[in-house]
């Protein structure tokens, strides 16, 4: 089990590390092309707003709720399987993927149908989307005319909303096709995809700005492109896998009543995250021009170790526990968890600590060009800096809940996650007045960290998980050995005004050179502390 772990683990963080650096050059390509003004904020906007509802449909409340349903129908025909004559080895192959391949059928027609339904939805009424997370243009629309500068963002909004809406119904497929395929131990491609729409935005924005009225239609219609290109890239794969089946409508049928029990609460737990999101986007609509901005370019920098560490050990975690918990394997269960426990705390502490070291160089190696200004680096490394002291707290809350998800428990982690919202909006109430939007990045860490801490606690009193005092004294060394690399990188780094008066050519090269050395400082650190390739072991 462990060397699977570790081998699906690879593979996924590989190819999440492939997107996530198309996904910075596409950043960067749109940092130079808008920079953080006006133009781009809308932008941003118009494309949250369909993310939004992809995480609760398609990647979040949706795959928690199907991915155990699946993994228990695949598991039950395996074992099926294996009871039948080992002559009919031939036979037996199709029959143990029979009722996998109805459930698929069942689910992507139920689920066509309603994303088909909220995709149109959202297509003809994108002023009221905006009149919900854009109050602010919204009210400046209505007290100063179509032609103030909020009133522009408004009708901005609205139009590029149509444009970027459909990615609902492509992703939601593509997400859907991606969780068959990661069920069945096929995990390359899900992680893959991603590079595709990185891909087709980067094009659109050097190429086809040109063709449209503003660069934030290229991009708006690089998003739509994107989806596509994703829901069709996965078509082959599903055939190949012998997955690929006719949809059909089937609400009442056994496999999609249990998924719909498992996704209303898991919709409110998802959502949770991203209302907090959308009340820190409504939030910013009333600040100062660039603030939706900022904070965009600061959480993109964090979804980088969070996208190739964090997501990509929860993404082999949840199928893992989800098929122990099919076989009754507590033990197992309960080291899977640690072993996903440990691995994103070897790589989320060194991350944090030379983030913290080196955000201002960072940022300004990969954004000061075109539009984006001295000011702006100095804006996204604050709100950056707040993001950061959250970044284990989100990288926890993407293994303990599939503790809860793989155990089809959507309840407890719903509870859970209500707490924090609400906890969010007090600290967003209390930050933003006097902070603006870094305020608002250090109310979704708190949250973030109180959930997590939740979470925790949750599975503990369950008795499904605990820390052991082994793994509280190797998370202690590789604490130390990321604070010895934090000195390291301090002493080797400048002060932010000998960055500027550098040229770029020196900038990488510095930049380079204290990354280089930190890594080598801790990976030295970690080895004279005693931490070897056996600790990331899963105990039978």
């Amino acid at each position: 089990m462990s060397k699977k772990l570790i081998k699906s683990g690879a593979i996924v963080s590989f190819m999440t590390l492939v997107s996530r650096v198309l996904g910075l050059v596409r950043d960067v390509v749109i940092a130079n092309l808008m920079g953080a003004g006006a133009m781009a904020d809308v932008f941003l906007f118009a494309n949250k707003i369909p993310n939004f509802f992809r995480r609760l449909f398609a990647e979040g409340a949706f795959a928690q709720a199907f991915v155990p349903v699946l993994s228990e129908y695949h598991s039950q025909d395996e074992k099926n399987s294996l009871r039948q004559n080992s002559n009919n080895t031939l036979m037996n192959a199709e029959v143990s993927l029979d009722e996998t391949r109805r459930l698929i059928a069942q689910v992507s027609g139920t689920l066509g149908v309603i994303i088909t339904l909220v995709t149109l939805f959202g297509m003809l009424a994108s002023p009221l989307f905006v009149v919900l997370f854009g109050g602010g243009w919204f009210i400046e629309w209505l007290n100063s005319g179509p032609e103030s500068v909020g009133g522009e963002k408004f009708e901005l909004a609205a139009s590029l909303l149509k444009v970027t809406f459909p990615y609902l119904w492509f992703i939601s497929f593509t997400a859907l096709a991606g969780a068959v395929l990661n069920t069945m131990g096929k995990f390359a491609v899900a992680a893959f995809t991603p590079v595709l729409l990185n891909i087709v935005i980067i094009l659109m924005a050097i190429y086809g700005a040109e063709y449209t009225d503003s660069p934030a239609y290229a991009l708006a219609w690089g998003v739509f492109i994107g989806g596509l290109i994703q829901f069709l890239f996965q078509i082959p794969f599903l055939y190949k896998a012998g997955v690929l089946v006719k949809p059909c409508w089937s609400w009442h049928s056994k496999g999609v009543t249990k998924i719909r029990k498992l996704i209303v609460p898991a919709l409110f737990g998802v959502s949770v995250t991203q209302i907090n999101l959308l009340l820190d986007t409504l939030i910013a609509s009333f600040l100062i021009t660039g603030s939706i901005s900022w904070l965009y370019y600061a959480d993109r920098l964090l979804e980088f170790p969070l996208g190739l560490f964090g997501i990509g050990i929860a993404t082999v975690v949840l199928p893992s526990l989800s098929k122990l918990h099919s076989n009754n394997d507590p033990k197992q269960f309960s080291a899977t968890l640690d072993w996903g426990i440990k691995v994103i705390s070897f790589f989320g502490w060194p991350a944090l600590a030379g983030l913290m070291v080196l955000a201002q160089p960072i940022i300004m190696v990969l954004f000061m060009r075109g539009e984006f200004s001295q000011a702006d680096v100095l804006q996204v490394s604050m709100a950056l800096f707040a993001y950061l002291s959250g970044l284990l707290s989100f990288m926890f809350i993407k293994v303990l809940a599939p503790g809860y998800y793989a155990r089809q428990d959507t309840k407890t982690p719903v509870k859970i996650g209500i707490k924090a919202m609400v906890a969010n909006m007090a600290f967003n109430l209390m930050l933003a007045p006097f902070f603006g939007f870094v305020g608002l990045a250090i109310a979704t860490t708190l949250s973030a960290t109180l959930n997590a801490w939740m979470l925790y606690r949750g599975l503990k009193q369950a008795k499904i998980y605990h820390l052991a005092k082994s793994t509280k004294i190797f998370m202690g060394k590789l604490i130390f050995a990321a604070s010895v690399m934090t000195l390291v990188v301090h002493q080797l780094s400048n002060d932010f005004e000998v960055w500027l008066n550098m040229t770029f050519f020196e900038q990488v090269t510095q930049l380079v050179l204290c990354i280089s050395v930190g890594c080598l400082s801790y990976f030295i650190m970690i080895f004279v502390l005693g931490v070897r390739f056996k600790d990331f072991k899963v105990e039978s």
